[in-house]
C-alpha cells in the first residue's frame, strides 16, 4: 500500500487545475446551497489549444448535465467547465435539461464563446431543479473572479464539495516541461464505472484530442475505475481532461499517460481517505487470477461486501468472511490453492488457517488485504473503505 494522498501533488506552491499553464478558475457562493458556502466553480481554458476528453457514468439514469456534456464532448474540444454543488439536476425532466443548456449559454455569453464549448457538471440531491437565478448570477460572479492562481484553484475545488470534508487537488510536472493538474469531489455513491464523481483534470501538453482521449481512458482504467466505496454508481459521474497546449511541449503518448495516471491516482487516494464515515483506507489486491476480469470482479465484490466492511471497521481480521466472498464471486478458484493475507500476515493458505487472527494488527488507518488465487498471472488492486457507524448515520440523514 502506498503512502496516503498528498493533497497538493509534488510541486509545493502550485497545484490543482491552474497548475498547468493556460488555465484560470474561480469558486464562488452563488446561493444554490443554503447559507454562504461556495457552490459554483468555473474552469476556463485560455489555449492556445482547446482539446478535451471525457468519461461519464454508466448508470442508465443520467443527469441532465451528463447528457449535455456527452454531446459537447463529441468534438473533443472544450473552452470551459462550469460545476455546481447543492443540486444534481438529475431526474428533473426536460426542464432540467433546459436548465443545463441555459447554464452553458450563460457561461458562453459571459466569456464570448459558443455554448457547445462549455461542459456542465452538477452534484447534490437527485430530483430537484436548480435555482436558475442563483446559477446565472453565480456564473457572472465567477467570470469576474477568474484567475490562474493556486488560491483560485482551491476555491474552485471547494465550491464543488457536498459531503466531502476538504477540497481535493493534485499536480505533477514532467521533466520535459509539461504538467498535469486536477481537482475532484466525491465522498459517497462511488463505484468504478467509467468515472467516479466529478473530476476536472488539466494539462498544458500540446496534444490532439485522440491522444488525450486515449490517455484519459488508460489512466482512468488504473485509477478512477479501481475505487469502490459503496458500490453505488452516481447519476452524475464525470471526469473531464482539458489540454491548453500552453507549454508548447508535445510529449510522447506514454509520457502523458504516465503523468496523468500519477495525478489521477493521487486524486483517487484523496477520495478514498475522505469517503463518508470512513475510518479505514483499504486496498484489496487479487493475484493469481486466470483473467484480469476475474481479478477486478473479485476485488470489487470483496470491497463491496458488507460483512467484510463491518469486520474491518472493527479491526477484525476475519478471513472467513473474505473466503466466503471469494467463493460466491463466480470466478474460477480452488480453495486448496488460495491464500489470504492481511497487512502482510498470511491467515489462510491452501484450505486451512495458518496463524491465529490475533497475530494481525488492523487497528491502524491503512489495511491491505491480499487474495492469491494461485491459478494464473493476472492481478489488480481495488481501493475501498470500511462500513462504519458514521457511513450509515451520514447516509440515513443525507438531504442536501
Amino acid at each position: 500500500m502506498d503512502a496516503g494522498p498528498s493533497g497538493t501533488g509534488e510541486s509545493a506552491g502550485r497545484g490543482g487545475v491552474t497548475g498547468p499553464g493556460g488555465f484560470r478558475a474561480a469558486g464562488v457562493a452563488a446561493g444554490i446551497k443554503q447559507g454562504s458556502a461556495a457552490d459554483l466553480a468555473l474552469v476556463v481554458n485560455d489555449g492556445p489549444r482547446r482539446e478535451a476528453a471525457g468519461l461519464f457514468t454508466t448508470n442508465r439514469v443520467k443527469a441532465a448535465p451528463v447528457l449535455w456534456s456527452e454531446q459537447v464532448l463529441r468534438e473533443r474540444r472544450l473552452r470551459a467547465v462550469v460545476l455546481n454543488s447543492g443540486g444534481a439536476n438529475a431526474c428533473t425532466g426536460p426542464e432540467g435539461f433546459q436548465d443545463t443548456h441555459a447554464t452553458a449559454e450563460k457561461v458562453a455569453e459571459e466569456l464570448g464563446i459558443g455554448a457547445i464549448d462549455v461542459a456542465v457538471c452538477s452534484t447534490g440531491l437527485i430530483g430537484q431543479r436548480l435555482p436558475m437565478d442563483a446559477v446565472s448570477s453565480g456564473v457572472s460572479t465567477a467570470v469576474a473572479e477568474l484567475a490562474d492562481s493556486e488560491r483560485s484553484a482551491t476555491e474552485a475545488a471547494t465550491a464543488v464539495l457536498t459531503t466531502d470534508t476538504r477540497p481535493k487537488q493534485a499536480f505533477r510536472e514532467h521533466g520535459t516541461g509539461f504538467s498535469v493538474g486536477g481537482m475532484v469531489k466525491g465522498a459517497g455513491m462511488i463505484a468504478p464505472n467509467l468515472a467516479t464523481m466529478l473530476a476536472v483534470v488539466t494539462t498544458d501538453a500540446a496534444v490532439d484530442g485522440d491522444t488525450l482521449n486515449a490517455a484519459l481512458r488508460r489512466a482512468a482504467g488504473r485509477t478512477f475505475e479501481r475505487l469502490d466505496v459503496d458500490g453505488g454508481t452516481s447519476t452524475n459521474d464525470t471526469v473531464l481532461l482539458l489540454s491548453s497546449g500552453a507549454s508548447g511541449v508535445a510529449p510522447e503518448a506514454g509520457e502523458l499517460t504516465e503523468l496523468l495516471t500519477e495525478v489521477c491516482h493521487d486524486l483517487v487516494r484523496q477520495l478514498q481517505y475522505d469517503a463518508e464515515g470512513a475510518t479505514k483506507a483499504i486496498d484489496i489486491t487479487v493475484r493469481g487470477a486466470l483473467r484480469e476480469s476475474d481479478a477486478v470482479h473479485l476485488a470489487r465484490l470483496v470491497a463491496e461486501d458488507n460483512l467484510v466492511g463491518t469486520a474491518l471497521f472493527g479491526s477484525d481480521p476475519n478471513w472467513g468472511r473474505i473466503a466466503m466472498a471469494v467463493g460466491r464471486s463466480g470466478v474460477e478458484m480452488d480453495e486448496y490453492r488460495m491464500d489470504i493475507a492481511a497487512n502482510g500476515v498470511t491467515l489462510y493458505s491452501k484450505g486451512a488457517p495458518v496463524v491465529d487472527r490475533s497475530e494481525v494488527d488492523l487497528s491502524g488507518r491503512e489495511i491491505e488485504i491480499v487474495i492469491d488465487l494461485g491459478l494464473g498471472e493476472h492481478e489488480t488492486t481495488v481501493l475501498t473503505t470500511d462500513l462504519s457507524h458514521g457511513y450509515v448515520e451520514e447516509n440515513s440523514a443525507y438531504s442536501s
